[in-house]
């Protein structure tokens, strides 16, 4: 897997010079050091093989203590019962359920209760290759970095789409650096991890609770100066993804539109490290 260098954000005037290193990981450790989140909603037919699939990628190749946390988003189908066996079945592997739906208050709530060093999560029918997964943790392990995406539109890159999301996603990016000036290239892949200190600090700061939420979190530590580094990934699309595009591209919308304003109206305070 071909690394590409952490962002350099744009950072506004009398915003702190680079972020240095952070303190790495103290391992080998008996607790986990990795926590991945896979949020989920009416997925009881990919919930369980994916899962598995993802289990038995860390067990085998991962080498740090790991957990799944499986964060069901008040499904009405038999996924909180899939998770819940999967769960008793598997040592590494919790689960847990929510009221409401959405993406970002699944992330928010699996991560706040988490005491891994490292969290992150993927999306459940891991259109994302898992080969990228270390890379993607490694920065944040050894203290490079404070979070770590996924890209699709970077050199490197390896995906298989249709034209539509293709162009889509290509769109919203460019809209990001238009209006809300971000260096990072791909605010969307379901791919993503940030260092445990890192998101405690952000986590209240980040308004939004459902697909916005990642777009958020990336711009508010690209504001306060922090390292995001950047994996290209191989990604094959689901044909069967349930996501409305056209409402969540309205979502997108107004969540930046909100954050503009917000932006704009106040000078960006750093995270105190």
């Amino acid at each position: 897997m071909t690394y590409i260098r952490p962002s350099r954000p744009a950072r506004p005037s009398g915003s702190p010079a680079a972020a240095p290193w952070r303190t790495p990981v103290p391992v080998p450790q008996e607790d986990p050091v990795l926590d991945v989140t896979v949020p989920v909603f009416n997925e009881e037919k990919d919930l369980e093989p994916n899962v598995r699939r993802l289990h038995t990628h860390l067990r085998d190749g991962f080498p740090y203590p790991f957990r799944i946390t499986v964060a069901d988003n008040a499904s009405t189908d038999r996924t909180p019962v899939i998770a819940a066996r999967l769960a008793g079945e598997l040592p590494e592997v919790v689960s847990l359920r929510l009221p409401e739906k959405g993406r970002g208050r699944a992330l928010r709530a699996a991560w706040s209760g988490s005491r891994a060093p490292v969290l992150a999560y993927v999306d459940v029918d891991l259109s994302t290759g898992l080969t990228a997964l270390l890379p993607l943790v490694a920065p944040l392990i050894s203290g490079h970095s404070d979070l770590a995406i996924g890209t699709r539109l970077a050199p490197g890159a390896r995906v298989v789409r249709g034209t539509k999301r293709e162009v889509i996603s290509r769109c919203y990016n460019a809209l990001l650096r238009c209006t809300l000036a971000v260096s990072f290239s791909d605010a969307q892949c379901g791919f993503k991890a940030v260092r445990r200190e890192t998101a405690e600090r952000l986590l209240p700061l980040v308004r939004d609770g459902e697909w916005f939420f990642d777009t958020e979190l990336l711009v508010l530590a690209e504001r306060a100066g922090l390292r995001i580094h950047e994996v290209p990934v191989d990604w094959v699309d689901d044909p069967d993804s349930s996501v409305d595009i056209l409402a969540t591209a309205l979502a997108d919308l107004r969540g930046i539109v909100r954050m503009r304003r917000t932006l704009s109206r106040r000078r960006p305070r750093p995270v105190v490290r």
